[in-house]
């Protein structure tokens, strides 16, 4: 009889212990979601950067086609071979550059000049 006493004493008091530290656990882990920041959702940022590397990507390409088609264009109306294709697939390209840059904000703030 004094074992099954003591058994019920010790884990009444492993309870009480054991729901302390809970309560402990349970307010520190409150405390902590209360300073932390709200994080963003890692799949929505990623899924944004995709986003934008492909704009810019067809910004690129857009460029250099409409430039090349332009090009064989003249060349096939015309009669000036390769010169023209030439120089307006470079143009496309530059253009497509200059596009890119400006989706990205670059030359608004006027990062895009080398600076000495």
């Amino acid at each position: 009889m004094d074992d099954d006493a003591r058994e019920e004493s010790e884990n009444r008091s492993d309870e009480a212990a054991l729901a302390a530290r809970l309560s402990r656990l349970g307010k520190r882990l409150g405390d902590e979601r209360a300073t932390r920041l709200p994080q963003q959702d890692v799949r929505r940022t990623d899924s944004s950067a995709l986003g934008q590397g492909l704009r810019l990507s067809s910004e690129l390409v857009a460029g250099v086609l409409v430039g090349g088609v332009f090009g064989w264009l003249l060349d096939h109306f015309v009669g000036t071979k390769p010169f023209g294709f030439i120089v307006l697939l470079l143009l496309g390209f530059v253009a497509g550059l200059v596009n890119m840059m400006r989706s990205v904000g670059m030359m608004a703030k006027g990062d895009w000049r080398l600076r000495k």
